[in-house]
């Protein structure tokens, strides 16, 4: 099990460079063979938090949204695991989440908007949930604006 354990519980999150360093943190905790099921609305932060992640891992980047390749897999810099970033959100099913062929034993995974696939590719797996904490913007205001986020951690199931 990796140490994700002490992060466990809901942090108050002010700015996206505080989400970076929480990603930078869980990044030094993480171990092969984790899953990170991230979830919240567009803009809440999931891709600046897997960029901490994979800071924290010392992997080749940059990190970047997923979104039209489905996944990206960023080798080590410092011999550890491989950081594999997946955006799930146009997959329909968890089977085609294990089509992916992701080798999941030997990296760590994070996953966005992979909450009902999870349990079809891990018996155990780290949920992240990030809320924003005030009203979603409207019109032309930026989703990435420093507002405070609630990002909760919990070890599933």
């Amino acid at each position: 099990m990796s140490g994700l354990e002490v992060l466990v519980g809901t942090h108050v999150v002010a700015t996206p460079s505080d989400m970076e360093s929480l990603g930078r943190q869980m990044g030094r905790l993480v171990r092969r063979g984790d899953l990170v099921v991230l979830t919240g609305p567009l803009g809440a932060g999931k891709t600046t938090l897997t960029r901490g992640i994979g800071e924290g891992l010392g992997i080749r980047g940059p990190v970047q949204s997923p979104t039209f390749v489905l996944a990206r897999t960023h080798p080590s810099l410092v011999g550890g695991a491989p950081l594999v970033h997946i955006d799930a959100y146009r997959l329909g099913s968890g089977a085609e989440l294990d089509d992916l062929d992701i080798d999941f034993a030997r990296s760590v995974v994070v996953a966005e908007w992979a909450a009902e696939h999870a349990a079809l590719v891990a018996d155990h797996w780290w949920e992240v949930e990030i809320d924003r904490e005030i009203a979603e913007p409207a019109g032309d205001e930026d989703l990435d604006a420093d507002v405070p986020r609630a990002v909760t951690i919990t070890r599933r199931p």
